[in-house]
């Protein structure tokens, strides 16, 4: 049962997306551009019981949006969108599942998988054409409002390690730290583990510059896994490209994040992130619907031209990110700003970066989302690295991207293999430990291109 408990709504702003506190309040707003009407709801701090549902009262620009006056950092909430349920012409609206907000800071809980997760009815022989009425919500994270002035950075800087000395040392928050009895047990597997002294020390013992951290955007554990009694330990399936894997979290939280970020930097190691906005955990046409396909499905995602009930696979997850929509290139763009600007990191290596420079003719170097950021006066300084391949149309591009950018060298990996075999690429092999120069010597791209 819902009760308001007299919350106001005020009409707020629509140029900052998210729930943005400002002292006062929060303003709420969310990209939609098919949807017909958006409830906010608010939920009690045990995210069991909704307190209030409110109408975002305006639209602008294709954004909803509205102010709740009072409301405080802590808050939790989730989104209800109206619309449409049309698959074959890309739409999935179904009110009755609670949504991720895209822009959520925060995430509380762990989905509880359920058939009411999915927006049609599952056992029906239409499959996704049906429409299914139950309420996801018990079984759903919700979103917490967080306090921005907690993310203090004043007076801190960078390591920004030239790239001719970068030496990068990849891993993964609980693998490394799970084990090492020198951290203490309630931090390990955590990312206040991975910033402790222990860690810290030995990363820096190994003359390494700059540590980068295997997925930690929020994602879940997939139901096939769980029915298996495994887990998503590697974490490419992400679902909040803002809020930290909350498996992760120590005592601290969230801030345990920032300290262990503090903690490299102190020690002079840049920190970069592993990134996944080539898709997400929603899947394809038959699976759930949990934030993007119940916002605005036919947006956020690339589907069939001639087929909008079935979705572009260039991922071989079962969906694509739809990087060419403006507003869905503008959440990427938001996305990398907030972890480079609040949560103070120095690069990002982006999983299937083929994807993000496809447009609908094909990929292209000097396409939408390569330009935002070769633009952008803060991630342009940042090490951003590529894996410049997928299984879509044209989807190796080893040595295709923009000049600053690094790129993952399969090439040099394959050549060294033949070496050590013995196969006769003695030439080819000087080629790769110079910098693979055939593939990189083009624009006044450098050596370090090659990673």
């Amino acid at each position: 049962m819902t009760t308001n408990r007299a919350f106001e709504i005020r009409s707020g702003y629509s140029h900052t997306l998210g729930a943005n506190y400002d002292g006062e309040g929060v303003n709420f707003a969310i990209f939609s551009a098919h949807a017909e009407r958006v409830e906010l709801c608010l939920y009690d701090p045990s995210g069991e019981h909704e307190i209030a549902r409110l109408e975002l009262p305006e639209y602008t620009d294709e954004i909803w949006h509205g102010y709740v006056p009072k409301l405080q950092p802590g808050a939790l909430y989730g989104y209800r969108v109206y619309g449409p349920y049309d698959p074959e012409n890309g739409h999935r609206f179904n009110p009755n599942k609670l949504l991720i907000d895209p822009y959520a800071r925060e995430l509380v809980g762990d989905i509880q998988w359920n058939d009411a997760h999915f927006a049609y009815q599952l056992l029906h022989d239409d499959k996704d054409l049906t429409f299914d009425d139950q309420d996801s919500a018990p079984f759903t994270p919700k979103c917490r409002v967080i306090d921005p002035d907690e993310a203090n950075w004043e007076d801190r800087q960078r390591p920004s390690i030239p790239w001719s000395n970068a030496i990068i040392y990849e891993t993964h928050v609980k693998g490394f730290t799970q084990l090492n009895s020198a951290i203490p047990e309630p931090l390990r597997g955590t990312f206040e583990g991975m910033g402790h002294k222990a860690s810290v020390d030995y990363i820096k013992s190994l003359g390494i510059t700059s540590v980068e951290l295997l997925p930690v955007h929020w994602f879940p554990d997939d139901q096939h896994l769980l029915d298996k009694g495994l887990k998503n330990f590697w974490g490419y399936n992400s679902l909040g490209f803002f809020a930290p894997a909350t498996r992760y979290y120590g005592p601290k939280g969230i801030q345990g994040f920032r300290d262990m970020v503090r903690a490299f930097h102190d020690a002079g190691i840049e920190v970069i992130l592993d990134v996944v906005y080539n898709h997400t955990a929603e899947g394809n046409e038959l699976g759930p619907t949990l934030s993007f396909k119940g916002i605005d499905n036919f947006s956020y995602y690339r589907t069939m031209p001639d087929q909008h009930r079935y979705y572009i696979n260039d991922t071989g997850t079962g969906n694509t990110v739809n990087t060419s929509h403006p507003r869905v290139l503008q959440m990427v763009m938001d996305s990398l700003r907030y972890w480079a600007e609040s949560m103070h990191v120095d690069g990002f290596r982006f999983d299937l970066g083929t994807i993000l420079g496809r447009e609908p003719e094909g990929f292209d170097q000097r396409g939408g989302f390569f330009d935002a950021v070769t633009q952008d006066p803060v991630l342009a300084k940042l090490k951003l690295i590529g894996e410049p391949w997928d299984i879509g149309p044209g989807g190796y591009q080893v040595g295709g991207f923009p000049p600053g950018w690094g790129e993952w060298n399969d090439k040099y990996r394959d050549t060294v293999r033949e070496y050590w075999k013995g196969d006769n690429v003695t030439n080819d092999f000087a080629a790769r430990l110079l910098g693979s120069g055939d593939l990189y010597d083009l624009r006044g791209r450098r050596p370090w291109s090659s990673v």
